[in-house]
């Protein structure tokens, strides 16, 4: 991607910046930082979103910030007291405020309206009917379904629309509704990962894949380990927000397992009714959100599939456990997780980082385990994922 401010031109995929079309010298750390504060020009940037961004967290100092940003300024002709282009907003952090102009590939795709998509069905080993979706052109990429998903319904919600917008903006993004969910076959009894496994193969195979890249939420990166190791040869890499290795009855304290079985109860009694329930997941998934996104979830989630699935969903989550063979994932692998986020703790992101050989992993600055599009860490997470993609082995 390249921008154009004034007589400057910024060079993302060159990683170079031009004046008048010479080149110029910058210091790798400030060209990254200009290239940071550009492309999220649309907002306020944090001074540790910055060092979590270009430092990837590493303690520094606010001089060491400053300086950068000091660099950054003299590199475009700009001053402290001047500020035309990238202006300070005190006790909150920096913004880059030029006039911009974005050329080649991803501004043509980024200005187009979001593609429709196509529904499909197929069906799983054991005969269960699966709905899948495609959207967008490009080289494919998988979703991995994650709790209480609808294909149809979560293409235009406010919760997932900028999240599937996004990737099928660039690639050929697959979506599907695991069982018991959305438009796949409700009466099913069994939920457990070797299922799961088993619906992930099952749109793989009727799309026709070769080799792809996964991305997984949630719930799906261990769905999404347990297949990359079954099925090695055909993915070539993994990214991940917010999963986990294993689930509650694996990890979770005394008091926390009862508490999710009595929720498991709650489901099972109470599901739809007021939304009381669903509301419950709202809040400890989004807590930061929009209320219309916390409104839409609650629907989304009694829309997705009844009370007897969904506390059977809750039950199979917990007995999850991938950790025995994280060691055998062998493609690059980027595990972003929320600092904060009360759903899937932080530490079950980094656990599920650590187990995988080479794996990186980006901390969060947010609470949503699900992110909206008004939180500043949808755009990192977004922005991230994308340049991982695009890398080569």
């Amino acid at each position: 991607m390249k921008y154009s401010f004034g007589e400057f031109t910024l060079d993302t995929a060159g990683l170079e910046l031009r004046a008048r079309g010479a080149p110029l010298s910058v210091e790798p750390k400030v060209l990254e930082t200009l290239i940071y504060l550009v492309e999220n020009r649309d907002r306020v940037v944090t001074r540790d979103e910055l060092i979590d961004a270009i430092w990837e967290g590493r303690f520094i100092s606010d001089a060491a910030v400053s300086s950068a940003i000091h660099a950054v300024r003299n590199a475009v002709g700009d001053s402290g007291t001047k500020q035309s282009i990238l202006k300070t907003i005190h006790g909150r952090g920096f913004r880059f405020i030029a006039a911009t102009v974005e050329s080649g590939a991803g501004a043509v795709a980024l200005a187009e309206e979001k593609p429709e998509q196509d529904i499909y069905f197929c069906h799983s080993k054991d005969g269960t009917r699966i709905a899948y979706s495609i959207a967008g052109e490009g080289p494919p990429l998988i979703k991995t379904s994650h709790w209480l998903t609808h294909v149809e319904l979560d293409w235009s919600s406010p919760v997932w629309k900028h999240v599937h917008g996004h990737f099928a903006q660039t690639h050929q993004l697959i979506r599907y509704d695991p069982r018991g969910n959305g438009l796949s076959e409700w009466d099913v009894d069994d939920f457990s990962l070797d299922r799961q496994v088993e619906d992930l193969e099952a749109v793989v195979d009727a799309v026709g894949l070769d080799r792809f890249p996964i991305l997984g939420i949630s719930q799906a990166a261990a769905v999404s380990v347990a297949y990359a190791v079954k099925n090695s040869e055909r993915v070539t890499k993994m990214a991940f927000y917010g999963g986990y290795a294993c689930g509650w009855r694996h990890h979770g304290s005394e008091k926390r397992i009862k508490a999710t079985e009595a929720t498991i109860a709650l489901i099972e009694s109470a599901w739809g009714g007021t939304g009381a329930v669903q509301q419950l997941f709202s809040s400890t998934f989004m807590p930061d959100a929009p209320p219309e996104n916390l409104k839409w979830f609650g629907e989304l989630q009694a829309q997705s599939s009844n009370g007897r699935n969904a506390a059977k969903l809750v039950e199979a989550i917990g007995e999850v456990d991938v950790r025995e063979i994280l060691s055998l994932v062998s493609v690059p692998t980027l595990v972003l997780h929320a600092r904060k986020d009360a759903a899937i703790s932080f530490r079950q992101g980094q656990m599920l980082a650590a187990g995988i050989p080479g794996a990186k992993f980006v901390p969060l600055d947010t609470s949503n385990h699900i992110l909206p599009e008004t939180d500043p860490a949808w755009h990192r997470c977004a922005r991230l994922i994308a340049e991982f993609l695009l890398e080569t082995s």
